[in-house]
């Protein structure tokens, strides 16, 4: 809030968790070519493998470059590879060197084992046999030394390392042979015993954007992500003007890189946009009581009287009613016009944070009196307009990311997703009139036709 963005303080040091996406590494010849394996038998599958989402199998198909019924054909063989496997786990016991699956179907399953002899077995389940040198609990201990030495040596130059079992050796992610021959040394391990793969890449943790949470300007101040939004590629989330000037850095919570300040009006009006870095990704999040989160839906407006909640930073989760829209407010730094004040309370800290009614986005923390002790009266900016001015598409659980329609007069006479309405604008759909009901962003899914709590057909 104005005059309530908390100066930032040295923060204690945080761990933070993510993922890593690693480039799938080829696979090297093991053991002479097994036989080709007869039918497979059928096998129990795991519950839900015939019936996953069509987003799913949509999502799989083109980021794994799949034919159409390959997805789904895909998770039915994984499902029942893992049954298969499981048994051969247990049929062959310390012989069990690993399993995998292979093809654009996943159709195929290879086993591996230290003992030639269960080649026999690991067909009649279907699979392929694959005949190694170091059993699994080999290849985990090989890891576990390398784990022990990394507590004791820098490991920047090494990032990853993992137990391949395709290869039959634990592989060594590093930067230059130099950095992954000085790592296995350290470990006592054998050379013979490492695979090394060279690549300049080094593991970052990923984080989401989530409505509430801390994030720091220059270094210096600290506000709450709002809402998280998309201008066409770029990803982002709405704030609080009087937070950032164009230009101005942003760190996240974990205190990585976060974005920079795309556009900020204040004072006049009290609204901006950071655009984030690829580490960050844009959720319709919000952080609510005591760790959950309310995904949103869209930001038609409340009523006056409604009752509406607020998340930030220092103060997290508080809510109060909807006393007035189209509040001016004089602040030191100057006049800003069009707030709605509420009776929710705020501090030092929650500026930018969200205001929400139900699952449904209605502004970010703008400034206020009082506090969260004593109670108080706090003031935002409505979401709808800083859409609109910046061109942003909020992040809903049904909004695509895309650019907003045009907010001129001339393109407002047919319905489009991303595009902000006003109560009482006309617009043509499927041959029909109908007119706004409620102020909002159109989601995706929220056509008039479908939507009657919008639009009313005329």
């Amino acid at each position: 809030m104005v005059g309530r963005h908390a100066a930032r303080s040295r923060r204690a040091a945080l761990t933070a968790l993510g993922a890593l996406v690693l480039t799938a590494l080829p696979s090297a010849a093991s053991a002479a070519p097994p036989p080709v394996p007869g039918p497979r038998p059928a096998v129990a599958q795991a519950p839900g493998a015939a019936t996953a989402p069509a987003r799913m199998l949509s999502a799989m198909e083109r980021d794994l470059k799949l034919a159409p019924g390959q997805a789904a054909a895909r998770l039915v063989n994984e499902a029942e590879a893992g049954t298969r496997a499981g048994m051969l786990r247990n049929t062959l016991g310390d012989r069990f060197a690993g399993a995998w699956v292979s093809g654009a179907t996943s159709a195929e399953l290879t086993v591996a084992t230290t003992d030639a002899a269960d080649t026999a077995a690991i067909e009649a389940q279907g699979a392929k046999a694959a005949v190694v040198g170091r059993n699994l609990a080999e290849l985990r201990a090989v890891k576990e030394k390398l784990d022990a030495a990394a507590v004791r040596t820098g490991t920047r130059q090494t990032p990853v390392w993992y137990v391949d079992v395709k290869t039959n050796r634990v592989t060594v992610q590093a930067t230059g042979e130099p950095a992954a021959a000085a790592f296995v040394e350290a470990a006592g391990v054998p050379a013979e015993d490492v695979g090394v793969r060279v690549s300049p890449d080094q593991p970052r943790v990923l984080a989401d954007l989530v409505g509430g949470d801390a994030y720091y300007i220059n270094d210096q101040a600290r506000c709450s992500i709002g809402f998280s939004v998309t201008k066409d590629d770029q990803q982002g989330f709405a704030t609080a003007g009087h937070c950032g000037q164009p230009g101005a850095t942003t760190t996240g919570s974990n205190e990585a890189a976060q974005g920079t300040f795309q556009a900020s009006t204040f004072p006049g009006k009290d609204m901006a946009w950071v655009g984030v870095n690829s580490d960050w990704t844009a959720t319709p999040d919000v952080k609510a009581q005591d760790g959950e989160k309310i995904q949103l839906a869209g930001s038609v407006e409340a009523l006056v009287g409604a009752s509406v909640c607020r998340s930030g930073s220092t103060t997290g989760w508080h809510c109060g009613t909807i006393q007035q829209h189209d509040t001016s407010v004089t602040y030191p730094e100057g006049t800003v016009d069009g707030l709605t004040e509420t009776t929710v309370c705020a501090e030092p800290g929650d500026s930018g944070g969200p205001f929400v009614s139900g699952t449904q986005a209605q502004g970010t923390t703008s400034g206020g009196s009082g506090d969260c002790t004593n109670g108080g009266t706090t003031f935002y900016q409505p979401v709808n307009p800083l859409l609109s001015d910046f061109g942003l598409t909020l992040k809903t659980t049904s909004a695509a990311t895309q650019t907003p329609a045009p907010q001129d007069n001339a393109a407002a006479d047919a319905w489009a997703a991303g595009r902000v309405y006003e109560v009482g604008t006309t617009v043509s759909f499927d041959g029909a009139r109908y007119r706004c009901l409620q102020s909002h962003q159109a989601q995706g899914a929220g056509a008039p036709a479908s939507t009657p709590a919008l639009w009313q057909r005329v």
